[in-house]
C-alpha cells in the first residue's frame, strides 16, 4: 500500500508528515454498487481529522451520497470510484481543510462552534490562529458534527443510533425524538413515504432517486467536483489556451475580491505550475491587476506577485513586458513615471537588478509597438543608470578590499623574511668576533 506526504505539493524526502495512501474497493452492482475507503480510519488519523470528513467531503465533490459504520470502521461512497480519483480529492480536502494557511504544515485543529456556526483554524506549528475561509458543502456537516463528538455516543452507526432514538420518541423517553425517521449516513427518509409505519425498518425503500430532475443534479455536482480534482488534459492544449485558462482563473478570484486570501494565492500558484505557464504567468497578473493606479495596486498584490518572480528572472522579464502594455494603456499617465514605477518594483523585491539591466539592453517590439518601447526604455535610462552606477560602485569597493588583502599579505611575508634573516645576522657578527680573537692572537703569537 505504502505512504504518501500528507502534503503532496512537497517533494522533500525528508518530509515528515506521512499517510497511508487510500485504499477503496468497489462493492455490489447495478444500484446498489457502492465504494469501500477501506483504511479511511488510518488516514484520517494520519491528517487529524475524523473519517466522516474526507468521506463526506467525497459525497460533496462526487455528488455521491455516503455512509459511516463506525462500530466496524466502514466509510463508504455510494457509486463505482477509482482510488487514484479519490486520492486527487483527498489532497482537495487536505488543502481546504488540514493544511495551515499561513506555513502549510498539517499540524492543524478545527475549532468549531455550533452555536455559532463558525470553524475556527489554529496551527500548532506557527501559532496561526483565525476562521476557516473555505466555503465548502462539508462545511455545514463539520458544524454538526464537531470533532470532540464521540461517535461511539450515537451507536454502532449512525443508523443504528437513530433507531434508538426513534423507539425512544414512541416510547415516550425523548419528546424531542422524531417519529419514523431513519438515517443512514446523509440520507433521512421518512418511513410514512416508504410505505411504512416507523416498526420495521425493513420496509423502507433505500433505492437511489432516479428522476429527471435528480439525475441531472447529481451530474452537474460531479462536474463540478471533477473541475476541482483532476488533472485533466489541459496540459496537453496549446499555450494560448492554457494561459486563457489561468486569465480567466485569476479574473474570477479578482471580481470575487479574494486575491488578498493567502489560499487563494497558493491555489493560483498551484495552477500555473499545473498549467506549465509559471514564467508567462506575470504577464496575465499585470494586466489583470495594474491600471493607471499601479503605485498602490503593486503595494496591495506584492505578495502574489511574489510567489510567481521571487528568483525567477524570466518571470520577472515577462512581467517587465507586462508592465509596458499597462504603461501603453495609461501613458499619459505612467508615461513619466516609469523610472519610479521601476524603483517600486525593485525595492518591492519583485523585480532583480539582473532582469531590469537585461531587459535595458535591447528595445524590443513583442509587447508594445516599437515607438512606444523606445519611450519606456527613454524614460528609464535615469533608473538603469543610477543601478549601473551603484553596480560599479560596488565591483570597485570589491576590487579595494581585494588589493588591502593583497598588500597585508606582502608586508606579512616581508616581515617573516626579515624576521627569519634577522637570526644569522645576530650570530653572524658574534662568529666575526671569535675570528677576529683568533687573528688576534695568532698576531701575537
Amino acid at each position: 500500500m505504502g505512504t504518501v506526504n500528507v502534503n503532496r505539493n512537497v517533494t522533500d524526502v525528508f518530509y515528515r508528515y506521512k499517510m497511508p495512501r487510500l485504499n477503496a474497493k468497489v462493492e455490489g452492482k447495478g444500484n446498489g454498487i457502492k465504494t469501500v475507503l477501506v483504511n479511511m480510519s488510518d488516514v484520517a488519523r494520519a491528517i487529524g481529522r475524523p473519517a466522516t470528513y474526507p468521506t463526506k467531503y467525497f459525497g460533496c465533490e462526487l455528488g455521491a451520497q455516503t455512509q459511516f459504520d463506525y462500530k466496524n470502521e466502514r466509510f463508504i461512497v455510494n457509486g463505482s470510484h477509482d482510488a487514484n480519483k479519490l486520492q486527487d480529492l483527498l489532497d482537495g480536502f487536505i488543502r481546504k481543510f488540514v493544511l495551515c494557511p499561513e506555513c502549510d504544515n498539517p499540524e492543524t485543529d478545527l475549532v468549531v462552534s455550533s452555536k455559532k456556526g463558525t470553524i475556527s483554524q489554529g496551527c500548532k506549528a506557527c501559532g496561526f490562529h483565525g476562521p476557516l475561509e473555505v466555503n465548502h458543502k462539508v462545511n455545514t456537516f463539520i458544524i454538526k458534527n464537531p470533532p470532540n463528538l464521540n461517535p461511539a455516543s450515537q451507536g454502532a452507526s449512525l443508523t443504528e443510533g437513530k433507531r434508538k432514538q426513534r423507539k425512544k420518541g414512541e416510547n415516550g423517553d425523548d419528546s424531542n425524538a422524531q417519529d419514523g425517521d431513519t438515517t443512514v449516513g446523509d440520507d433521512t427518509i421518512n418511513s410514512s413515504q416508504a410505505g411504512g409505519d416507523g416498526d420495521d425498518d425493513d420496509d423502507v425503500n433505500w433505492t437511489v432517486d432516479t428522476s429527471v430532475e435528480a439525475v441531472r443534479a447529481r451530474m452537474q455536482d460531479l462536474t463540478d467536483g471533477a473541475k476541482n480534482m483532476t488533472v485533466s488534459d489541459d496540459i496537453d492544449k496549446p499555450e494560448k489556451e492554457r494561459m486563457d485558462i489561468f486569465y480567466e482563473l485569476v479574473k474570477k478570484e479578482r471580481d470575487a475580491g479574494t486575491l488578498d486570501n493567502a489560499q487563494t494565492r497558493k491555489e493560483l500558484a498551484t495552477e500555473a505550475k499545473r498549467l506549465d505557464i509559471q514564467a508567462k504567468a506575470p504577464l496575465v497578473l499585470a494586466e489583470l491587476l495594474f491600471t493607471a493606479n499601479i503605485v498602490q495596486e503593486a503595494r496591495k498584490h506584492r505578495i502574489l506577485l511574489l510567489l510567481f518572480t521571487h528568483d525567477d528572472v524570466k518571470a520577472q522579464k515577462y512581467f517587465i513586458g507586462g508592465l509596458e502594455q499597462i504603461i501603453s494603456l495609461h501613458a499619459d499617465k505612467l508615461m513619466d513615471k516609469v523610472p519610479g514605477i521601476l524603483k517600486l518594483f525593485y525595492d518591492s523585491d519583485i523585480l532583480e537588478e539582473k532582469a531590469i539591466l537585461e531587459w535595458s539592453q535591447k528595445v524590443s517590439k513583442k509587447y508594445v509597438s516599437k515607438e512606444i518601447a523606445t519611450q519606456i526604455h527613454e524614460k528609464a535610462t535615469p533608473f538603469i543608470k543610477w543601478l549601473q552606477e551603484a553596480e560599479e560602485e560596488e565591483s570597485s569597493e570589491e576590487d579595494d578590499d581585494s588589493e588591502v588583502e593583497i598588500e597585508y599579505d606582502d608586508r606579512a611575508k616581508t616581515d617573516s623574511l626579515r624576521t627569519g634573516a634577522a637570526k644569522p645576522e645576530v650570530k653572524k657578527p658574534k662568529a666575526d668576533d671569535e675570528e677576529d680573537g683568533d687573528d688576534l692572537n695568532i698576531d701575537d703569537i
